[in-house]
Parts: C-alpha cells; sequence; structure tokens
C-alpha cells in the first residue's frame, strides 16, 4: 500500500522520470564573445516574449520541441482501468455476500410455502433481509444444482448467513408430526369429514364441510374442477371431489391444509382425462357423476367398465323401453330399504341432514336425486370415486355397449353366488338373474 505523506513525499513510489529539459541545471550567463579583428559586429535583434502560466515543466529554449497533449487512447485506458477497479470492487462485495458477513443479523422465521420456486424463495430471503441481492440467490442455487432439496416450512435464518448455510438450512425437512389418514374409494364427503374428526385432525364435520364446500369464504379456484362445477342446487359442492386415498399429512395443520391436499391429488389423478373428456363432449362434473354409481353399484374395479356400459345405455338408448334415460339406481332413490346403501335413506349423508328421523326423505331433495324419478344424472355425486371408476366412466365396456346390457344385478352374500355379477339385456333376463343371484322375496 502506498502512504501519501502531507509533505508530498511518497515513501512506496519510485521517483518519476521528469522532462530532460526540466531537470538539466541552470546554464550560466555566457559572455558575449568579442568580436573578431576585421568583422564587423552584429547585433541579435532581441527575442520576443508573450505572457503564459508558469509551469516547471515548460521549456524556454526556442530549439526545444513543444510538450504534446495527452493521447486519446490512452485516455480510453484510464477510463476502462477506472470501470475494471469498479467492477472488482462490486464482484468482490457479491463474493463477501455469498461467503457471508462477520457479524450475523438477529435470527428470524421464514416460511416457505409447498410448491415455491427458488424464484419466489430468493424474493422472499431478500424481502426478510436474510440475503442482500436476491437475483444472485437465485442463480447460485441454480447453478450449484441444489435447488430439488430445498423443502418447505419454517426455518430460523439470519441476516448475513452464508449461502451454503442458507441453502443446508432450508434444504433439511421440518420435523413435525404427521399421520396417515386412509379414505377408501365411494366415501361420502360427510365420510371424509368423520375421518378427519376421528384422527384427531379437525374439530368437527361442520368445520370440515364448510371448508371444502367454500361456504366459510375458503377459495379452491387454483384447480380448474373447483371453478367448473355448477351451482345446480347440489347438496354440497365437494362431493365426488375429495380423493380417496391414504395420505401422510401434518397432524398440526388447519382444516384448509387438509381440504387442499386432498383437491390437490384430485387434480393430479385427473389431469391426464382432460383430452378425453373433451373428446366425449362431457364434463369433469358429469363424469365424476357417473364413477361415484359406478363405484357404489359395481364394487369390483374388474366390473366396472361392464357396469359403466349398462349405465350408458340407459341413459342414451334409444330402447322405448329407456325412452325417458333415467339411470334408475337403489343407490340414491326413494327406496328407504335399510338392505340398500342409500345415499338419500342411509348412508352417513342422511344421517348428517337427519331425514330418517324426519321420517321421509325432503320433496325437494328426491327431485334432484331421485335417479327413478329424474332423467339423466342427478344434480351431484354420491360419493367420492376412486380412479378406476373415473376412468371407467370415460370408457365403458363397448361389448356390453353394443349388445345393448342394461341390467346388472351381484350374488346376495349369503349365497354360493356371493360377490358373481349377472347382466341381462330385458327385464325378463334380469328377473331370472335376481332369482339366481339370491335376491328373489
Amino acid at each position: 500500500m502506498r502512504i501519501n505523506r502531507n509533505d508530498g513525499s511518497d515513501t512506496n513510489q519510485m521517483p518519476q522520470a521528469q522532462p530532460a529539459a526540466a531537470q538539466q541545471p541552470q546554464k550560466p550567463a555566457q559572455q558575449p564573445a568579442a568580436p573578431q579583428k576585421g568583422k564587423e559586429e552584429k547585433k541579435k535583434p532581441p527575442k520576443k516574449t508573450r505572457a503564459k502560466p508558469v509551469r516547471e515543466e515548460e521549456y524556454d529554449d526556442e530549439d526545444e520541441e513543444p510538450r504534446r497533449r495527452f493521447p486519446f487512447g490512452c485516455l480510453i485506458l484510464l477510463l476502462f482501468a477506472a470501470l475494471v477497479a469498479f467492477g472488482g470492487f462490486q464482484v468482490l462485495q457479491l463474493y463477501q455476500e455469498i461467503d457471508g458477513a462477520a457479524t450475523l443479523g438477529e435470527e428470524q422465521t421464514v416460511e416457505i410455502e409447498q410448491g415455491s420456486s427458488v424464484a419466489v424463495i430468493a424474493d422472499q430471503l431478500e424481502q426478510a433481509g436474510i440475503v442482500e441481492h436476491g437475483w444472485l440467490f437465485q442463480q447460485y442455487v441454480k447453478f450449484s444444482g441444489l435447488a430439488s432439496g430445498i423443502q418447505y416450512g419454517e426455518f430460523a435464518l439470519r441476516p448475513g448467513m452464508d449461502y451454503n448455510s442458507i441453502i443446508q438450512t432450508i434444504s433439511q425437512e421440518v420435523r413435525r408430526p404427521t399421520t396417515n389418514v386412509t379414505i377408501p374409494e365411494g366415501t361420502t364427503a360427510v365420510g371424509v369429514a368423520q375421518i378427519f374428526v376421528e384422527a384427531g385432525l379437525v374439530d368437527s364435520v361442520d368445520t370440515f364441510l364448510a371448508c371444502a364446500n367454500g361456504t366459510d369464504g375458503s377459495d379452491f379456484s387454483q384447480y380448474s374442477f373447483w371453478s367448473a362445477i355448477p351451482d345446480n342446487g347440489r347438496l354440497m359442492k365437494c362431493e365426488g371431489y375429495l380423493f380417496p386415498e391414504t395420505y401422510n399429512v401434518y397432524a398440526d395443520e388447519d382444516v384448509y391444509y387438509y381440504v387442499d391436499t386432498l383437491y390437490a391429488e384430485f387434480d393430479k389423478q385427473t389431469a391426464g382425462l382432460a383430452d378425453t373428456i373433451a373428446a366425449k363432449g362431457t364434463s369433469i362434473d358429469d363424469v365424476v357423476k357417473l364413477a361415484s354409481f359406478i363405484q357404489e353399484e359395481a364394487g369390483l374395479e374388474a366390473e366396472d367398465a361392464r357396469v359403466s356400459a349398462c349405465f350408458h345405455n340407459r341413459l342414451e338408448s334409444d330402447d322405448p323401453l329407456w325412452a325417458e334415460h333415467k339411470l334408475e339406481s337403489n343407490a340414491s332413490s326413494y327406496i328407504m330399504q335399510d338392505s340398500e346403501n342409500n345415499y338419500l335413506w342411509n348412508s352417513p349423508t342422511a344421517e348428517y341432514f337427519g331425514w330418517p328421523e324426519q321420517g321421509a326423505i325432503p320433496e325437494d331433495v328426491l327431485a334432484a336425486y331421485d335417479t327413478y324419478r329424474i332423467s339423466g344424472l342427478p344434480a351431484g355425486p354420491i360419493s367420492c370415486p376412486g380412479y378406476a371408476a373415473i376412468e371407467a366412466a370415460l370408457n365403458p365396456d363397448q361389448e356390453y355397449l353394443d349388445e345393448g346390457y342394461f341390467f346388472f344385478v351381484t350374488g346376495h352374500p349369503d349365497t354360493d353366488v356371493a360377490g358373481q355379477y349377472f347382466y341381462a339385456k330385458t327385464a325378463d333376463e334380469h328377473q331370472a338373474n335376481v332369482e339366481i343371484a339370491g335376491w328373489a322375496y
């Protein structure tokens, strides 16, 4: 380092070369030469002078070359050197940020949401003052190849931490208590809510359903299916869309988290069906409605497509017997028999609304859900179907479609044909199958 003193001396700097004229000692004034004999003495004319600033470097002799101006090329080089020096200073500052500060700031909690991108996280860290330049952190994570390890959750971070320590901290899985929740295929929305209450995750069925139906202000419009569910007088908006699966969830979350987890799974599972739904000219809501009946009536995945074909024929056939295109499923009807798993009579939904205690199913509910009365599909699904039933609703068995099967019945549990399926094209054939299946009274 160069040390400059006030006296103008520089202890570490070599003396700079000075112009030759400036270094020459002052010449003594010479005496005029005596005139030679025989020659006439000539007088020199007086030298003309002009006023100018006094400089040590100026040349007084006329025979010396004039001082040259500073070359333009050198000026460019000087400016470039200055820019490099300034850029180097900036680079040093960025490097120091990556390497971390000598003194760290106060610890604070930063919450990273599930699904956050590196860009969002970098901006969040900058806003919190953990890093000074979010763009630099984003690029560092990108080129270090560590982005995939970043977790979501709450993390304790301090301003001035080096980048590697920050990444290491937010890449550690937060140890929070979790629990497994299993939702069987064909569970009603009320049944799903009861599962979460029994698991100690939600305080009441009403709390869960209010969130799932959006009546408490919860919004799930991030999923396209949610906005596509029509407001047509159905009992519950969430029915059919709480995807049945086994979930490992945090045990200390709010109800929105649990509902969102189920909706996210439904969206993920059905994303690949969009083109088929569009090609068939139907909607995801109608597919889920039909799938909920297939789920209830088939029972076995191997029979889903055949049961689907029977329902399709009832809804779409030109046969005069089915001219009104009624679904006619005991799973949602006026039939009040305990042997039937009827959505409107003895299901968790009926119990939740208190219909059996009232002695009858409300008329407005029958008008929307009684498949023996209405043409086409009911106002809403009657349960939450699994993926196999949803796919079968879109792709019924082609042979059973073409052959015109309309009826099916399964063997009574107390008979030798328990679990077997019997299909028929006509009402008479179906009645014979009912007797074979052990359901004749």
